[in-house]
């Protein structure tokens, strides 16, 4: 059974309900300056960026400061996936919270509670407290994550509903999260190094709670509790609530970042003992930033191109080139190659993020896409802290450079299932009549 919607053409309107996009030629090829220009963008881009940034500080940090403190990868792995594994579980849950009470409600305490989280944890382990005292506090550390990325890419999809910058917003995105992993484990690294092993975990703490209340003071950006739609006859209909993780598309694409996720922390934990093994801690975080650079280099150009190629298709291609050159870092040997292939591989994990964010848009219903987001996130999560405690295992009990078989092992593993179900990934059929002119009103027919 079909229903009739109507639709504005001559551009998206943003949450104001004010165009995001006119009906010029600029239009028909969406770039970042039009993006950058969204009424209302900036009001909560910057603030986003200052409160995701200490996401990227948080697992070097705990590896670095329990390594110190028990002499052990190991150990600091496992305290690491903890957080991870914590993070992941209730990350969907504050997402759905959000979808269903507004960001700012679960922000403001949200930010509270992971900072003294932090601050226990630290105590904890400068106190050489046991195993299972880190093990519990490492659990709400990672359970009061800000979800601050999904939470931003919301706040575009509210803005830009059915536009095509859509697809530039998430490209952003995944080069604006890159940028935090370029300066997030540098800075974390040369804390933990050169002030004190603690310091890394102290300055993410303080950090989340500062750029978290400034990211929840933004009230007029964020997406409206209860997504709507408008009928046919002008009147606003309520959207039933429906779970991102029933939509068979997401969960296909949890599998996919779970693999992204194992590069992740696979690099995180390997790097950081290579780098230990050669007399050169200081090194992991220049070597970590170059494959985190490579990720925002390949993502800004992602952004850049209008497309041809459907998503699913670039998913599959880019996934496999992921996969293809995750597979040859265990061969390096030297700074000079490890920091090439880091590189490398950091280039085609990009265009594998970004688009399974952008096929989050035609899978997804408006209401539960915050919650959808912060699945994807949550796997990312999920899938590093899996490889920080495998990859930290790996180095212990094998040899230096051992823990880099888990991104190719991940990754391959994703592929595969990516390859075998990539017809979930296909958004429901909807057939709609194209308007001519600017500013009228059409009927769209929706099946």
């Amino acid at each position: 059974m079909a229903s009739t919607v109507t639709q504005e053409t001559g551009g998206t309107p943003d949450s104001s309900g004010t165009p995001a996009t006119t009906g010029t030629p600029a239009a028909k090829r969406p770039g970042y300056g039009q993006l950058l220009r969204t009424r209302g963008a900036w009001t909560f881009l910057l603030p986003g960026f200052a409160a995701r940034q200490p996401f990227a500080m948080l697992t070097i940090s705990i590896v670095l400061l329990v390594q110190h403190t028990t002499g052990s990868y190991g150990t600091a792995g496992a305290v690491a996936a903890v957080t991870g594994v914590a993070m992941a579980l209730f990350a969907p849950f504050t997402g759905r919270l959000a979808d269903r009470h507004g960001q700012r409600a679960v922000l403001l305490p949200g930010v509270v509670v992971h900072a003294l989280a932090g601050l226990s944890l630290t105590a904890l382990a400068l106190a050489d407290a046991p195993l299972w005292a880190l093990f519990a506090a490492a659990v709400p550390t990672g359970a009061s994550v800000p979800q601050v990325g999904p939470m931003v890419r919301a706040r575009w999809g509210a803005k830009l509903q059915g536009s095509p910058l859509m697809t530039t917003a998430a490209a952003f995105e995944s080069v604006t999260d890159e940028l935090t992993f370029v300066f997030g484990p540098l800075l974390a690294t040369a804390l933990c190094t050169a002030v004190d092993p603690a310091a890394g975990l102290l300055t993410e703490a303080a950090l989340t709670l500062v750029g978290g209340l400034l990211f929840a003071a933004q009230r007029g950006s964020q997406p409206s509790v209860g997504a709507q739609v408008r009928g046919g006859d002008g009147q606003h209909a309520r959207v039933k609530a429906v779970s991102a993780l029933a939509v068979p598309g997401v969960r296909v694409l949890v599998v996919a970042f779970l693999g992204i996720g194992a590069v992740f922390g696979g690099m995180q934990v390997s790097l950081a003992a290579f780098s230990e093994s050669i007399g050169e801690p200081g090194l992991n975080g220049v070597l970590y930033g170059t494959f985190a650079a490579g990720n925002m280099l390949s993502g800004i150009v992602c952004g850049a191109i209008a497309w041809k190629v459907a998503p699913r298709r670039r998913l599959l291609i880019g996934y496999a080139a992921l996969a293809l050159t995750a597979s040859g870092l265990w061969a390096a040997q030297s700074v000079v190659v490890l920091a090439g292939t880091g590189l490398v591989v950091g280039m085609c994990i990009a265009p594998a993020l970004i688009t399974g964010y952008t096929l989050v848009d035609g899978l997804v219903p408006v209401g539960a896409r915050t919650e959808a987001f912060t699945w994807l996130t949550g796997a990312v999560a999920l899938g590093q802290a899996a490889a920080v405690m495998i990859a930290g295992q790996l180095e212990d009990r094998l040899w230096d450079g051992a823990g880099f078989l888990v991104p190719m092992g991940g990754t391959l593993l994703a592929l595969a299932t990516l390859v075998g179900l990539r017809s979930r990934l296909a958004p429901p059929a909807v057939s709609r009549t194209v308007a001519r002119g600017v500013g009228h009103r059409v009927p769209v027919t929706v099946d």
